[in-house]
């Protein structure tokens, strides 16, 4: 069984903050495959499904952000899980918007979220980081992350999201490399070869033109020959 971790901070006026990139990712699993309608436990929302062969539990908790571990260590001890089967979902600053990592342990770099989580289960978790991109100063940080995505944001918030709903079965069966590959082929689909579709390459096109036999050469080769010969022998016989 694994837990599905999204951070953010609860009720309709942060839904649409950067904070909550978390949140959204957690909703698009949950309506993507078929998971069980919310319900309010472990001081936050939990929905159970199945992704692939596992089974698993979605955590978004309503403790605010600052709090988020209260959350996570109750729904643990409840199902009797270690740290090695959490993943958490959380915006990362120092990652360009869309962008997606995968990371197993180390520290919380000044996210608050990830902070009170280290503190209820140990930083061994793994971690889901999603790129918002920073304001480029530090004193911005706050009211940036709990400013909503600007509609020109929507285009590549809508790819990513789609990209982690497409590759949640292979993380929760521990294939990050193929989770983190269904997130790219979302995000930076590949482009086509920019030829025009059916053209024939210029050299195909080169040797059907001088394939091609020319009426006007042949025809008249082939009636003047016998001609000539004929002119040839009655020659002899005068």
């Amino acid at each position: 069984m694994q837990l599905f971790v999204g951070l953010g901070n609860p009720g309709a006026k942060y839904a649409g903050n950067r904070h909550n990139i978390g949140f959204m990712a957690l909703d698009e699993i949950a309506r993507d495959h078929g998971f069980a309608p919310w319900r309010s436990k472990f001081q936050g929302q939990v929905s159970e499904g199945r992704l692939g062969r596992e089974k698993v539990i979605l955590l978004k908790p309503e403790t605010f952000m600052n709090l988020s571990g209260q959350s996570v260590g109750e729904a643990m001890r409840f199902y009797k899980l270690s740290v090695e089967d959490v993943v958490v979902f959380h915006d990362e600053l120092d990652l360009a918007p869309g962008k997606c990592r995968v990371k197993q342990g180390g520290g919380h770099a000044g996210h608050n979220g990830l902070r009170s989580i280290h503190q209820h289960i140990t930083p061994e978790y793994t971690r889901i980081r999603l790129g918002i991109g920073h304001p480029g100063h530090k004193d911005r940080v706050s009211g940036y992350v709990l400013a909503d995505f600007a509609k020109a944001e929507q285009g590549w918030l809508d790819d990513l999201m789609r990209g982690i709903s497409d590759g949640a079965p292979h993380l929760a069966e521990g294939d990050n490399a193929k989770f983190q590959n269904a997130v790219a082929l979302r995000v930076n689909p590949p482009r086509s070869s920019g030829g025009q579709k059916g053209s024939a390459p210029k050299g195909a096109a080169a040797q059907a033109t001088t394939a091609k036999p020319n009426p006007t050469k042949t025809a008249p080769e082939q009636s003047e020959a016998p001609q000539n010969a004929m002119e040839r022998l009655l020659n002899k016989f005068k």
